[in-house]
């Protein structure tokens, strides 16, 4: 089993009509074994951009914290809230510094710049980063999450449409992953808010 499975999940982020969204299962395993089903991969970096990490849990909790670190400099230094461009940047080259020893995550950025306009990526362990124009997918359901993201997308979808797309993608792949599933976390960023709603899916 390839380390980047060892703890299991899934993160999928997509664009709608001036929104996005980004979603995760709530599954820590080890191996096959569930220790938790309530574990954090979303993460917020401002009040319109979230960071999804999938990947080995202790790389989670560390690559979170010092993302807010940097996130918090960069506010204090800069005094404006940072774009979500540039916390692509920041992730990218965080993980480029420590690519002969990587972190084994493979982070998702989702999130409105300050007029608005859509923006998500994801990236590898090492930091190259694949922008996206509909959706981004990572973590160990991605197989079947391409293909229920390329069945069930529609470009301009509204918030609520949006919501129910993303979540019917995710809630079927990871039905189909042994190694995600416990329900679900979906994060609806919008131009004056965040909705964000619990799944309950197969607990098995």
């Amino acid at each position: 089993m390839s380390i980047m499975e060892y703890n299991g999940g899934s993160v999928v982020a997509m664009v709608g009509k001036g929104c996005v969204a980004i979603a995760s299962d709530k599954r820590l395993g080890q191996q096959f074994m569930t220790v938790s089903t309530n574990f954090q991969k979303i993460f917020p970096a401002s009040e319109k951009t979230y960071i999804g990490l999938p990947g080995l849990a202790t790389d989670v909790l560390t690559l979170s914290e010092r993302f807010r670190f940097n996130i918090n400099m960069y506010k204090m230094e800069e005094e404006r809230d940072i774009e979500p461009k540039t916390v692509a940047h920041m992730i990218s080259s965080t993980l480029y510094q420590r690519r002969f020893g990587p972190y084994f995550v493979e982070p998702v950025v989702a999130g409105l710049s300050k007029d608005n306009t859509p923006f998500i990526c994801a990236m590898d362990l090492i930091g190259c980063i694949n922008f996206a124009k509909d959706f981004v997918v990572s973590g160990t359901a991605s197989q079947n999450l391409y293909g229920m993201c390329e069945s069930l997308w529609e470009p301009d979808l509204e918030p609520e449409d949006l919501f129910e797309t993303i979540s019917q993608a995710l809630l079927n792949a990871q039905d189909r992953d042994a190694l995600s599933g416990w329900g679900a976390v979906v994060h609806i960023i919008t131009p004056d808010k965040v909705i964000t709603r619990s799944l309950k899916s197969r607990q098995d």
